[in-house]
């Protein structure tokens, strides 16, 4: 049996390998891979694969590690960041959104147990899909990347708590033992975790950290261990994963721990997606299709309209209104999470767990697309998005300068910049900084810079600046796209200007010197140039080299402060 298992599995994963190139073609997340090479192999297609069980214990492991990893990543620094806004939004999609869906499904004739999972699932975004995407973009230090990942940690709280309560909640329990099981069992729960979490294990993992095998064997026991005790309480088994990585969170080796188990996690989360796809029946989906069509467009577009409109009531711009707003465009893993579970506790049948499914497919791809062309659906869309932007000035805007004339422009301060923008200072003239992390712009206007966040991509933008006395032009951003835009602009307003570009590209730098770039730095190969150059310089002289070490060191201590200390992280783009 056991071989049979295995050549079941070895054929399972080279579908889901083939299927998932496939994906990668079409820049879809493989999560749609996943799900397709699950219906692929179901009784609906070929029937495969018959080890039904394997693949459910191996799913069930799988969910357990996503949400431990959702736990132990929790940041909710990043909601204070952005405070107001991630949670006005995060709660007032929820809100908004399961409304509508459970009025929507009641006039669809489901019944209300029905309406009330299928709404809620609609309401949750994922975390997965949208990081993966602003991490490809670099763009999770905007400040649309941060509110969508602030209200996106909001909603991963608000599923939490569902999931614990509806694994808590069955039918055969009268409501005074139910409010005390859950609840004050509950919370006597979480404050043990909580001092746990908080004296325990961090010198527990300190110990234990002298091994990295030792500490990802203990971080798999600390999960399954967590999980198993909430299940035998008969609460949420999944709850008591996310709560084991919650509570390593707070440990300082969480970042060892992360990254030794995504490995792991990544491949039992793909016998989830599986699963689920194994169980979509098509043959019953032909009495759903209306109400797939029309859940689905609203999620792609009704979704993100009243996303812009929350923001736009809350005085943000339109274009961080719908940069934000598209992000949202999806169901997330929680909502198929969340369906499974309800089929587990017998609240629904398998036919509305693959209508979910079929959902989920839908808005994945669609929204995938939708983030990968933003920018450029921005400046098409961008006339008619006015009525989700009030008069007046607004929170986002961020401008700490006097409308004039400047001699250099700098888009992208961070890293590269720091050092362009010293040298700057130093020849005197007019300067004026772009930059799309707002903090780094508070932070330059307190020190007196003339700067402004925006997006050098932003046409708009653009167009309210004026290049026709521009002495110099410097991106540090490493963007082909971006710096042609730029580089097309600045040529139309003074073609004697500077052009500096930024690129990591043999083949771009070429390409934007062949456009007329004045000089193209590539930052890769700085580092050796400048040792050949100490070489040739000081020869074999130590005490030269000390003297260098220690600027060197002095200079990294500064950077340090303002958190340049990951340069090759996928968290900026320049």
């Amino acid at each position: 049996m056991i071989q049979n298992v295995f050549v079941e599995l070895s054929i399972l994963i080279l579908i889901v390998v083939a299927i998932s190139g496939i994906m990668r073609i079409l820049k879809q997340p493989l999560i749609i891979g996943y799900i397709l090479s699950g219906l692929i192999v179901s009784p609906s297609f070929f029937h495969i694969v018959g080890a039904a069980d394997a693949i459910a214990t191996f799913a069930e492991i799988g969910v357990a590690f996503l949400l431990f990893m959702v736990g132990l990543n929790l940041n909710l620094k990043v909601i204070k960041d952005v405070g107001r806004v991630a949670l006005v939004t995060g709660l007032g999609q929820v809100a908004f959104t399961s409304v509508v869906g459970f009025i929507v499904c009641i006039l669809f004739g489901f019944s209300k147990i029905v309406s009330l999972y299928v709404a809620v699932g609609l309401t949750f975004s994922s975390t997965i899909i949208v990081m993966k995407l602003l991490t490809d973009k670099k763009e999770t230090d905007s400040l649309y990347g941060k509110i969508a990942i602030g209200f996106l940690i909001v909603q991963d709280i608000i599923a939490i708590f569902i999931l614990i309560f509806l694994s808590s909640f069955t039918g055969d329990v009268n409501l005074s033992s139910f409010v005390i099981k859950t609840f004050l069992g509950g919370v006597g729960l979480l404050v043990s975790l909580y001092f746990i979490g908080r004296y325990i294990l961090p010198p527990v993992t300190k110990a234990i950290a002298k091994s990295q095998e030792f500490l990802l064997l203990f971080s798999i026991g600390w999960c399954m261990v967590l999980g198993s005790l909430f299940h035998f309480l008969h609460f949420s088994l999944e709850g008591g994963a996310l709560l084991a990585g919650i509570t390593l969170s707070m440990s300082p080796y969480r970042y060892e721990i992360s990254s030794r188990m995504k490995p792991l996690r990544d491949f039992f989360i793909v016998m989830f997606f599986v699963l689920l796809g194994t169980r979509i029946d098509l043959s019953a989906m032909g009495t759903y299709t209306i109400p797939i069509i029309l859940f689905s467009a609203f999620v792609l577009i009704g979704t993100p309209i009243i996303m812009m409109a929350i923001m736009g009531l809350m005085n943000y711009t339109k274009r961080n209104s719908f940069l934000t707003g598209i992000t949202v465009a999806q169901i997330s893993e929680f909502s198929l999470i969340l369906i499974a579970l309800g089929v587990k506790l017998g609240h629904l049948t398998g036919d509305i767990l693959s209508f979910m499914t079929i959902i989920g497919l839908i808005t994945i791809a669609g929204s995938s697309y939708f983030m990968m062309y933003s920018k450029k659906l921005y400046n098409f869309l961008s006339p008619y998005l006015k009525i989700f932007e009030r008069s007046g000035k607004k929170v986002d805007e961020h401008k700490y300068h006097k409308d004039m004339r400047y001699d250099i422009y700098l888009f992208g301060y961070n890293r590269i910049g720091y050092d362009i923008l010293n040298s700057i200072k130093k020849t005197g003239k007019n300067s004026l900084v772009i930059d799309y992390n707002p903090e780094i712009i508070i932070d330059l206007a307190k020190k007196g810079y003339d700067c402004r966040y925006g997006d050098a991509s932003d046409t708009e933008l653009l167009d309210e600046l004026n290049f026709s006395d521009a002495k110099m032009i410097v991106s540090t951003i490493p963007d082909i796209e971006i710096n042609t835009l730029l580089l097309n602009r600045c040529k139309k307003g003074n073609k004697n200007t500077i052009m500096i570009f930024v690129s990591h590209s043999i083949e771009e730098t070429m390409q934007l010197y062949d456009m007329g770039a004045s000089y193209v730095v590539m930052p890769h190969f700085l580092g050796g140039h400048h040792a050949s150059v100490m070489i040739e310089e000081h020869g074999l002289k130590l005490n030269q080299f000390l003297k260098e070490k220690v600027k060197h060191i002095k200079d990294l201590k500064t950077r340090k402060t303002i958190d340049h200390d990951h340069p090759n992280t996928a968290r900026s783009r320049n």
